[in-house]
């Protein structure tokens, strides 16, 4: 029998390429990489082909584990209903479908959800319409072939006739956004090519506004649709020239004002429209100062409510006029003061109550208070899962008594609750069903680990309860830590076993809230490697198996996993850097690419000295590891993500191979060559099969498959 021949990776082609800035001669023969020309469709196909050749024997694991995913889903799975003032919504994933149907019903007649999410149970085989239900958007039907489907906006008018939707099916985020009369099923002609998310519709449902990003994918602009005109007669409402800013569109829950926001990583500027005048001109409503952010909510036929870090790091609650028609920057009043321990994120205002979004103690709470009261303790909700987040759901209307919430954990699915807005008593409505699921086979703890300059870094761990904690058992390490995202897990039904799994609440995140943020980003942002690396070193030995710890992360954790890769190449047996944000230098001069001059404000500007000597200092493509010291490597890209772009990851894979050729069959380079978007393939069951991927490769490192 002939020996089998192991796959040998790809040799990317040099061509010799020389950065200088501040004096630093930086070499990059992958520069070349930079262009999208048919040398790099090569070099990508072939580091897809190297990856799926050298991945092929873990097929059966990968075949495994996606049964025992997609076996903790229902067959068919139901949302809660969000009420509006004729007909009520729920989405449904029928059986075997990656997308949802979205489906209405008129109040008084309530479809029996649970009897839906059995298999084929209250479900109309001929058409697929549960009974007393009406269909307002298969979304599967939105898929053009090309293997990826994502919706940008499901936006029903006040008046509930007609739909606005946008739909994504390469994965560059540039959406088509179509209108749909729900009387009779049937798109309206006008269609606008290209937009971005979020949108907001006039009072009388005869305009909509939206946002157009610009080459770098910038939002820049709001315009303004009338319904039953072409797209070409548009006008633009507001244009944002600062390049550091973003703009977002969105409509008020009491329906009375569309609200436009311009943000920054450290300022904004909020910007009202009358609804029922939807061709007046926007209104500011407090300027742009430097450092100062602030966002909006509205209170009907009263002021605005902003959350602001004005005076107050930990951000407090103010009210300002509605600006009338011929003023800007009204005055702002105090209604609630910064509480230091708690992160104020944002308000939902309804009739008679406000409900307060806050992170403490790396944890995300609610806080309701009666509008008349605003400053009061209100009451508390917390999560009834530990390792849990609560949040609103989706509760468009304003003149309601009760809310639903959502609670859920990595290990716990969605419940989904009535909310009393005044005695603060919960009913559950919904509970999804995870049928080849137990939570009770599962723990979730929680671990405080020591860290540079005396801070103490939140870890949240979850494993199988035949998993032992006693330093046995191999560890998968998850971190993200960047832009205040408090990157809290919900329900996760590819969480496997056979593992530790912990998530290191890093600086650099919201966890810790806004404090925490600022001292992980731009000349603080080694701090946020040095948390996940402690987390590493703490759980090694005393909790986890140290010479089995493989870590995780994607985007701006996948940069956090560049760096620990190579600050500590010996701490890991394998890394998982997804879409990394890994040539930080490179990128962060080039203000032609998506995202870089808007990215300043988190990671530095490199025209300027300092910026770039600390940015070089953690850079992974300018910072390989030492050669014969490396753990394996699995890292993801997609073609078509403009967010990372491919020439990242591409470059980064490159120059490791280079630099440690013995190592380069460790190092494998999944690359979407085709339609796929910034956090891996779409759909329901098409995700999971991913997720399968990663896993098995990961478990077979561990030495756990």
């Amino acid at each position: 029998m002939a020996p089998v021949t192991e796959p040998s990776p790809p040799v990317a082609p040099r061509d010799p390429f020389e950065h200088t800035e501040h004096g630093v001669a930086r070499p990059d023969p992958y520069h070349w990489m930079s262009a999208a020309t048919p040398a790099l469709t090569e070099y990508l196909s072939a580091e897809r082909s190297f990856h799926d050749s050298a991945v092929a024997h873990l097929h059966p694991l990968v075949s495994t584990l996606k049964a025992e995913m997609s076996s903790r889903l229902p067959p068919a799975e139901v949302s809660a209903r969000w009420r509006r003032t004729r007909f009520s919504y729920y989405t449904v994933h029928l059986a075997g479908n990656d997308y949802a149907h979205i489906f209405r019903e008129i109040h008084g007649f309530e479809t029996d959800l649970k009897q839906i999410s059995t298999v084929g149970g209250g479900l109309d085989d001929e058409n697929r319409i549960p009974p007393g239900s009406e269909p307002v958007l298969a979304i599967g039907s939105l898929a053009d072939g090309s293997g990826y489907l994502d919706l940008g906006v499901t936006l029903v008018s006040p008046d509930e006739d007609l739909l606005a939707y946008s739909v994504d099916t390469t994965g560059d985020e540039v959406y088509a956004l179509r209108f749909r009369d729900l009387r009779t099923g049937v798109d309206l002609d006008e269609v606008v090519p290209r937009s971005y998310f979020g949108g907001a519709w006039s009072a009388d449902s005869q305009w909509f506004f939206y946002t157009v990003h610009d080459r770098a994918y910038r939002p820049h602009e709001v315009w303004r649709h009338r319904i039953g005109t072409p797209a070409a007669e548009d006008v633009r409402v507001l244009v944002e020239p600062d390049e550091r800013f973003a703009l977002s569109v969105r409509a008020s829950r009491s329906g009375d004002v569309v609200l436009v926001l311009s943000e920054s990583r450290d300022t904004g500027e909020v910007w009202v429209i009358d609804a029922r005048e939807p061709e007046s001109a926007p209104r500011s409503v407090g300027g742009r100062r430097p450092g100062v952010l602030y966002r909006a909510e509205h209170l009907r036929d009263g002021p605005l409510l902003l959350v602001t870090n004005d005076d107050a790091v930990e951000f407090r609650l103010v009210a300002a006029p509605v600006p009338a028609a011929d003023q800007d920057h009204t005055a702002w009043q105090r209604v609630r003061p910064e509480a230091p321990t708690e992160r104020l994120e944002r308000v939902d205002a309804f009739a008679g109550h406000l409900v307060l979004s806050l992170c403490a103690e790396a944890e995300h709470r609610l806080r309701v208070v009666p509008a008349d009261d605003p400053a009061s303790e209100g009451f508390v909700v917390r999560s009834r899962f530990p390792g849990g987040v609560v949040r609103l759901a989706r509760n468009p209307t304003y003149d309601v008594g009760a809310v639903t919430v959502v609670d859920q954990s990595p290990v716990e699915p969605p419940v989904w609750s009535d909310l009393d807005l005044a005695s603060g008593e919960l009913s559950d409505v919904l509970r999804q069903e995870a049928p080849g699921h137990d939570p009770g086979r599962y723990v979730t703890s929680r671990l405080d680990v020591p860290s540079e300059g005396g801070v103490s870094v939140p870890v949240t761990v979850i494993r199988h309860r035949a998993t032992p904690l006693d330093g046995t058992a191999p560890l998968l390490l998850y971190g993200y830590g960047a832009y205040e995202d408090a990157f809290e897990e919900g329900w996760d039904p590819a969480l496997p076993s056979g593992v530790v799994f912990a998530h290191a609440h890093v600086r650099g995140g919201g966890e810790g809230g806004r404090r925490w943020w600022l001292d992980g980003r731009l000349e603080h942002k080694q701090h946020t490697f040095t948390d996940f690396i402690a987390v590493a070193d703490a759980m090694a030995g005393r909790y986890v198996d140290g010479s089995r710890i493989a870590s995780r992360g994607l985007s701006a954790g996948g940069l956090l996993q560049g760096a620990v890769f190579s600050q500590r190449p010996d701490r890991w047996t394998a890394v998982v850097a997804e879409v990394p944000f890994v040539d930080v230098v490179t990128t962060m001069f080039d203000a032609t690419i998506p995202l870089t001059i808007i990215e300043w404000d988190e990671w530095g500007d490199p025209r300027r000295r300092a910026d770039f000597d600390w940015m070089l200092a953690y850079s992974p493509y300018d910072n390989p590891p030492p050669a014969g010291s490396r753990p394996d490597l699995l890292v993801t890209g997609a073609l078509h993500d403009p967010r990372v772009m491919v020439r990242e990851p591409a470059k980064w894979v490159a120059r490791l191979r280079e630099t440690d050729p013995e190592w380069s069959p460790r190092c494998h380079f999944r690359v979407e060559t085709g339609a796929g978007a910034h956090t891996g393939p779409s759909g329901r069951f098409g995700h999971l099969a991913y997720e399968a991927e990663v896993y098995a490769w990961v478990l077979d490192r561990l030495g756990s498959a």
